[in-house]
């Protein structure tokens, strides 16, 4: 039986990242750079979930599906945090333009997350997205039984953002971002999206979706956190 995933006994360079991101293409293996700040890997609290699962969610429907319970559960008064939509999930926003090849975009940010001397992981996918699912990562849990459907996301992210899954934490995702929105009008579009894949950045952050939308606008990796 495959391990969900291989993990290294050391912390690691970004360049062994970047080497090994360079041979998925032959290796089927995608390189995670795994923090166990909060908890160690080793400890075996993963779940994982059969890849092949990821392509039955569209992420429009996710999307939809949270703004929806959220819509059902809010005060009057709470809309104004997810302004100009509200109420209304305004669906997946159009793809960025990109400023750089995202895979070149992912070695440079593996350089900077391994500073924080983290060890490898190896997860056998045959895209960084679905890492997630295969290695069992649970960082969501509060926020969605299943991580399947944050894997079909990712995949849809990875298309119209040039993003790539370079690291993972215990409750923590690190992407790095080739083609983010760069216009005001964009950036909160897609700051929508982010507060449904992970609410807590937006209402234990800046509160409203054109406070998060100003973090993000530009910006070449996102960051999220689940409490």
């Amino acid at each position: 039986m495959r391990p969900a995933f291989w993990l290294s006994d050391e912390p690691v360079r970004g360049e062994l990242w970047r080497d090994l991101r360079a041979e998925h293409h032959r290796s089927g293996l995608w390189p995670l750079l795994m923090d166990e700040t909060d908890q160690p890997w080793a400890s075996g609290q993963i779940a994982p979930e059969p890849v092949s699962e990821i392509g039955n969610y569209l992420p429009h429907a996710f999307m939809a599906e949270v703004w929806a319970d959220w819509a059902e559960r809010a005060a009057e008064e709470d809309y104004d945090d997810l302004a100009p939509y509200g109420r209304h999930c305004p669906g997946p926003a159009p793809p960025g333009i990109p400023v750089d090849d995202p895979d070149a975009m992912a070695d440079r940010y593996a350089r900077v997350l391994a500073r924080r001397g983290v060890p490898l992981g190896l997860a056998a996918v045959e895209r960084g997205a679905d890492a997630l699912a295969a290695a069992g990562w649970q960082g969501a849990l509060n926020h969605n039984e299943w991580t399947a459907p944050l894997a079909a996301v990712l995949r849809s992210w990875e298309d119209r953002f040039g993003a790539r899954v370079v690291g993972l934490g215990f409750n923590t995702l690190e992407l790095s971002v080739a083609a983010p929105p760069v216009t005001a009008r964009h950036a909160v579009h897609v700051a929508a999206e982010h507060w449904t894949f992970c609410p807590d950045i937006l209402f234990q952050g800046p509160g409203t979706l054109a406070g998060y939308a100003e973090e993000i606008r530009g910006k070449t990796h996102w960051t999220f956190w689940w409490d």
